[in-house]
């Protein structure tokens, strides 16, 4: 008789609310229906916000409902930290929302002077646009194209046009101990090597030499005869997927270029990644942006900006389209590839890694159990070992996804 009084009040409470029509139950109580999908994903996140790795280190962390609209999980979403290689993202959807997805890289080699039956009199003026995908096959092409144009020999100058960008080789804030690419727009196999190869190669071909080498800017009304192009997909795919620095730093001098004849530098990116943020309503000031790849000691975003930013790109048909297949997919490929390979987020989660020393991060995009599309940002700060920071946010991305 006792366990049935509990359900007789429960009963009584029901038909006096109206809850009891003809003997069904037509409304349960609110203390009885399950919980929103959403206060799950904030008690599973709140849950992990007293894990022992937060005893010790940092957290900024940030998760938005894209199909609702509206803010999932938040905390110290505008604490200023580390992206590590997380700037990517910001480098990336700046350059698709500037340049756009059908920009190229270009790589030119012109003359000026008279051909002279099949000799150049003059220079040869390698122009380089900072494209890091070019190799020793391409420069192949490229002298195969010289001797297509009727030219099996130079007699004067062979000249490095280097003012797409500045004198800088290494990025501000980089540490002096790391095994960093030189940054200069003539590459060959991500080598500041162009023009020992590129002589070579015209050598092995059969084309003579009596020329001498040097730096200069392209003069006007030279003939083109290579004209070597790259599309930005093929930049980006590498750079997010296999989070190459290089690629990211020639991406973030695209940037810098653009709009301008002058060699692009670090300050003029910078400057437009600010614009960006200042019309997504944020006060740029609040972060400094040193670099494209992330190396940088100086740079500061926040979880709340990244988020912002990848909120930008999914409502931009534009952007998504070329960032979002070329993110890391969880389990799959990429710098997710070994991480998540089971459960809710093995190729649900796409995002991008970021790991430096004491500096762990993940930002990205992946789907609920809702279905409902969702976009986080996860910053781990002073973490000794990165796998504790890696485990931390595949377990957040747990919660999430399941």
């Amino acid at each position: 008789m006792r366990k049935l009084i509990p359900f007789l009040l429960l009963l009584l409470s029901l038909t006096a609310q109206g809850q009891i029509v003809d003997g069904y139950i037509t409304e349960f109580p609110a203390a009885m229906q399950e919980p929103r999908w959403v206060d799950q994903v904030r008690t599973r996140l709140d849950n992990m916000m007293s894990d022992r790795l937060l005893q010790s280190t940092q957290l900024g962390l940030m998760v938005y409902d894209l199909t609702d609209n509206e803010v999932v999980y938040t905390l110290n979403e505008r604490q200023r930290q580390r992206p590590a290689s997380v700037m990517k993202l910001v480098t990336a959807i700046t350059a698709l929302d500037m340049l756009g997805g059908d920009y190229c890289y270009y790589t030119s080699l012109c003359y000026k002077g008279t051909i002279v039956g099949d000799t150049l009199r003059g220079s040869l003026y390698c122009v380089g646009g900072f494209d890091p995908t070019v190799n020793q096959d391409d420069i192949r092409y490229m002298v195969n194209d010289i001797r297509r144009a009727g030219i099996s020999n130079i007699d004067g100058m062979v000249v490095a046009d280097l003012t797409m960008k500045d004198t800088l080789t290494y990025g501000s804030g980089w540490c002096w101990d790391d095994d960093n690419y030189r940054l200069t727009p003539l590459l060959v196999d991500k080598k500041d090597q162009f023009l020992t190869v590129l002589l070579r190669e015209m050598r092995s071909q059969g084309i003579g030499l009596n020329v001498m080498l040097g730096k200069g800017k392209v003069p006007q009304n030279c003939t083109e005869v290579v004209r070597y192009r790259t599309g930005i997909d093929k930049v980006l795919s590498r750079m997010m997927k296999d989070s190459d620095n290089l690629y990211a730093e020639s991406m973030f001098y695209q940037v810098a270029r653009a709009n301008s004849t002058n060699p692009g530098r670090a300050a003029d990116a910078s400057a437009a990644v600010k614009r960006l943020l200042s019309r997504l309503g944020l006060d740029p000031t609040n972060y400094t942006i040193a670099d494209g790849s992330g190396l940088s000691l100086y740079s500061y975003v926040t979880a709340e900006m990244l988020v912002k930013l990848l909120r930008y790109a999914y409502d931009n048909k534009a952007i998504f389209t070329h960032l979002y297949p070329a993110l890391p997919i969880a389990g799959v490929d990429g710098t997710l590839g070994n991480r998540m390979k089971k459960g809710a987020c093995y190729n649900n989660v796409h995002a991008k890694t970021g790991t430096v020393s004491g500096v762990s991060t993940l930002a990205g995009y992946c789907v609920g159990s809702n279905g409902h599309e969702m976009c986080f940002a996860i910053l781990n700060q002073g973490v000794i070992k990165a796998s504790d920071g890696r485990d931390f946010q595949d377990r957040i991305c747990e919660a999430l996804c399941r």
